[in-house]
């Protein structure tokens, strides 16, 4: 496939055949090396073909290949003209990361590691097949697919300060649950507050440097040697099924664009349609599921430290999805428009200023936050002025996968990567082994050169450094 070269980090794939933009790819020639061996470039401009599309089809540092969209993939779609699609958001609807601050020190939470990982191991279910201990009624599911993490303060789960800390205050207008199948809402009752398997992961950390010292005191990140605590999941069960059902319905309803498609798993509706509107309605629920979902289990981490550390004071430093479609409104081409921005994998990092930035971080925007492996860094960042007209407010989401589940399985042991860990001072506890092997550290790109890349692009910058302490995986 042919690239065009604008800069050290940023390459076009020039419009051609049925594509209606161009795709633009964020990388070094060192990433392209490894993103050239799967088919995420394909992906890229196979979404440059979708109707309404604006701009260009955009792809993160951290890209490869996924469900339709590549993964670290973004793309705005006009409302009248433009579409919606499932494969643009992902199956864990809102998976995204929650970045707790503490008031403690890395040297006396590395002494209580074990402990504290055993404690929030038996707060916060974890894998597969372990669910809540809080099991919702129809009618508490509902308010939680309408509330997100409203409803967890309303409820005694955390402080309004925890809400209003998160990306569109942990609350996604438009849901309506008449929209979400009775499947679905089986598989949601009883898994708020659950981390689930893969690549989820509660982590314990450290602020190890820090860049912007101005902003990061700002976002609570006040030197190095605070601990901090990270968590990563979504949806769960839940948003998997809604992704499932509107998949099927909209392969039935529009079989002819089904037949058109370059891969068939980019399925979409007409973002005007009911269908289109059903779909932005039930996934707006999941959005709000997860919000509700990593609050609870912020709550539940709290309490963990409140135990192992009695005086501990916990916060919440911010809310971020990189899994979603939003309703937004950009400057394209001197005209304001507003878009439905898919981001599948990837960030929103909208600078200072910016109406859509919690007040609490309006005079210097708000964190974005991009984490590594399990035995890497991972980093807190922010958008810059130039972030909305790169790319729609989008950076990357995480370090991206270098390899399948069932080739890190085949390379990896779960045992092996455990005593990898321990060398690096890296406590590890998990659900499952096999989940180990999947997630060992090799597994993924170099995060130090994804933020790199972030950097020099210009989408966002760093501004703090973490490294873990303690690990937890489902």
């Amino acid at each position: 496939m042919e690239l065009k070269k604008i800069n050290d980090v940023t390459w076009e794939i020039p419009k051609e055949g049925g594509m209606h933009v161009p795709g633009r790819i964020f990388a070094s020639e060192r990433l392209l090396e490894t993103i050239k061996g799967d088919r995420s470039l394909e992906q890229v401009k196979n979404v440059a073909c979708m109707p309404g599309i604006v701009k260009y089809s955009f792809a993160m540092p951290d890209m490869h290949m996924g469900y339709g969209f590549s993964i670290g993939g973004v793309a705005a779609f006009d409302l009248e003209k433009g579409i919606i699609t499932p494969g643009g958001i992902g199956f864990d609807i809102n998976c995204g990361v929650r970045l707790l601050s503490t008031d403690l020190e890395k040297g006396e939470v590395t002494e209580k590691i074990k402990q504290l990982l055993d404690e929030m191991f038996r707060r916060v279910p974890c894998g597969t097949g372990r669910d809540s201990d809080l099991k919702l009624s129809d009618a508490e599911l509902e308010e939680v697919m309408v509330q997100g993490s409203s409803w967890a303060v309303a409820h005694g789960y955390g402080v309004e300060e925890d809400a209003v800390r998160c990306e569109s205050n942990g609350t996604l207008g438009g849901a309506d649950p008449k929209k979400v199948s009775p499947k679905a809402r089986a598989r949601g009752k009883s898994q708020l507050g659950t981390l689930g398997a893969g690549n989820h992961f509660l982590e314990v950390q450290y602020v190890d440097e820090i860049y912007h010292p101005g902003i990061a005191k700002r976002f609570g990140l006040t030197h190095p040697g605070q601990v901090v605590v990270m968590i990563h999941c979504g949806s769960r069960g839940f948003g998997h099924q809604i992704c499932t059902d509107y998949l099927r319905r909209m392969e039935d309803e529009y079989p002819e664009i089904i037949k058109a498609l370059p891969e068939k798993d980019l399925a979409y509706a007409p973002f005007s349609s009911k269908l289109g509107q059903d779909y932005f309605a039930a996934m707006s629920c999941a959005a709000n599921f997860a919000w509700a979902n990593r609050h609870m289990i912020a709550h539940n981490v709290r309490l963990s430290f409140q135990k192992v550390f009695p005086k501990a004071k916990v916060s919440t430093v911010y809310d971020v999805c990189h899994n979603i479609a939003k309703l937004e409104d950009h400057d394209v081409d001197g005209k304001e428009r507003k878009l439905i921005v898919h981001r599948k994998g990837s960030t929103r990092c909208f600078p200072k200023g910016h109406k859509d930035v919690p007040e609490v971080y309006r005079e210097v925007g708000h964190p974005v936050i991009i984490p590594g492996s399990m035995g890497t860094a991972s980093y807190v960042l922010v958008g810059t002025e130039d972030t909305l007209k790169i790319a729609f407010g989008s950076t990357a989401h995480g370090a991206g996968r270098v390899m399948s589940r069932n080739e890190a399985n085949t390379r990896f042991k779960g045992e092996q990567v455990r005593r990898d860990l321990e060398e690096k001072s890296i406590t590890l506890k998990a659900g499952s082994i096999r989940g180990v092997s999947e997630e060992a550290p090799e597994v993924y790109k170099d995060i130090d050169e994804v933020i790199h890349v972030t950097e020099k692009a210009g989408i966002s910058m760093a501004v703090a450094r973490l490294k873990p302490i303690g690990v937890i995986k489902g």
